[in-house]
């Protein structure tokens, strides 16, 4: 099992609603993960066969036969952990979707970024995957994932909120390229005012400091991209 943003996770998304199904794989996949949209939703556990993902989104209201039935017939096989994704908000809905065998319950409408949040989670839980708390950047110069701490020596060097979550976007995504986009989504549930200036702002002085540091540039830009760690 490998890191979210790896490009190996595949999600198999059964969603009748075309806009939202559209919305959620363009979300995720600019987060590299890998979404087969069902649109046979009288063959779901043969699409389940044919695309043998690590999770599966699956509505409750769908054509045919609802998301319950599906989650029925694919637990008679497979523990591939299922996220129920509804406009229903009725408890008994809920305990019906975990009794049938779901890993979690996420009601409409929602936030993209919490729904990610929900993904990693069940992932996590399902193939006991656990990130490294340090991540060497230089000789010295460590970033804690845990703590969103940036440890040079024995020493924290202080950095604002929105510094550490777009340093922590950058080392998640290393040596990948971070899209100015992706830096905004990952900010949205930040307490601070978020804006192009702002983030432009944020960038110039995390790079600042640590080329202070490092002696030596260590967020580059790639022109028209985005911005990597080197």
């Amino acid at each position: 099992m490998e890191t979210e943003g790896s490009g190996t996770i595949t999600l198999m998304l059964v969603e009748d609603d075309a806009i939202l199904s559209r919305e959620i794989k363009a979300f995720f996949e600019k987060w590299d993960y890998i979404v087969r949209n069902v649109t046979c939703f009288d063959h779901v556990t043969e699409e389940y066969d044919r695309i043998h993902p690590q999770l599966i989104l699956l509505d409750i209201s769908l054509p045919c036969f609802d998301g319950f039935y599906w989650c029925r017939k694919i637990r008679e096989y497979s523990q591939a952990p299922i996220v129920f994704i509804s406009g229903r908000d009725d408890d008994r809905d809920k305990i019906m979707a975990i009794t049938q065998g779901g890993d979690d319950y996420v009601e409409k409408p929602f936030h993209l970024e919490f729904l990610k949040a929900k993904v990693e989670a069940v992932l996590r839980r399902t193939y006991q995957y656990k990130v490294k708390d340090r991540i060497r950047l230089k000789e010295g110069l460590y970033f804690d994932q845990d703590t969103l701490s940036l440890i040079c020596g024995s020493g924290v060097v202080e950095l604002t909120r929105m510094e550490k979550k777009v340093l922590d976007c950058l080392v998640e995504r290393r040596p990948g390229i971070v899209s100015r986009e992706q830096l905004m989504t990952v900010l949205w549930d930040t307490d601070e005012f978020i804006s192009d200036a702002a983030l432009t702002t944020c960038i110039s002085r995390l790079r600042s400091r640590l080329q202070e540091i490092c002696k030596e540039p260590l967020i580059e830009t790639k022109k028209g991209q985005g911005y990597y760690i080197i």
